[in-house]
């Protein structure tokens, strides 16, 4: 049987965390957090973050917010700044030959951009676009939102189907020059890491003074 995955305390909320590499877990947010850890890429995000629910409601242990964690690329935002999801689409999906809009899911019911609603205090937010792809140079130009990732959209569908509410949290680790190789997205994983786990440390000041509470979620 698989071990339960670990729920953060933060303020009153149970809290999981959800991140796709051990490259971006560093010594501040170890202090502080045991994420899952999904892999990269939009289905590795879903499976993991799918299980990790999957196991965690077998408990009876479901989280009161699920946090996706960790960085995102942007050719207009702040380098090494960090921002918070505001709204996500899926740049992968493309059903438009059978007349859906791209970035329509068939069937599912959900538009093109979805909104996150709900916001930690003093933090700036940013549309996020989520798919299978490294995304540099002029490939930026096609894609409308401000910052691109490759696990959020997953991993907010994930929780939805379970009705639990989601935020996402990115630090901006490139984007502002072509990337040439793995060296490039390396580079400003340490600050980083240390600037997401001072959001995370505010985050328990928020919630434990009122300042944040997480819509409850729609199953």
């Amino acid at each position: 049987m698989r071990a339960t995955p670990d729920l953060t305390p933060i303020g009153d909320l149970a809290v999981l965390f959800v991140m796709a590499t051990e490259q971006e877990y560093g010594e501040h947010l170890k202090r502080r957090i045991r994420p899952v850890i999904t892999g990269v890429g939009p289905v590795e995000a879903a499976v993991g973050t799918s299980v990790a629910l999957g196991e965690l409601d077998r408990a009876g242990q479901l989280p009161d917010l699920v946090v996706s964690l960790g960085t995102a690329g942007s050719a207009r935002l702040e380098h090494a700044g960090i921002y918070q999801v505001a709204s996500i689409a899926y740049r992968d999906m493309d059903a438009s030959p059978i007349g859906f809009e791209k970035g329509v899911t068939p069937f599912s019911g959900q538009p093109a951009v979805i909104a996150i609603p709900d916001r930690l205090p003093d933090i700036p937010a940013a549309s996020i676009s989520t798919g299978a792809n490294i995304v540099s140079g002029k490939v930026y130009d096609a894609i409308e939102a401000d910052m691109v990732d490759m696990e959020t959209f997953a991993v907010f569908r994930s929780a939805e189907r379970l009705g639990i509410p989601v935020i996402g949290l990115r630090g901006i680790s490139d984007g502002r020059s072509d990337l040439t190789g793995l060296h490039d997205w390396l580079e400003f994983l340490h600050i980083l890491d240390q600037k997401l786990a001072l959001v995370i440390d505010a985050m328990g000041d928020h919630v434990r003074a009122g300042r944040f509470r997480p819509s409850p979620g729609k199953k």
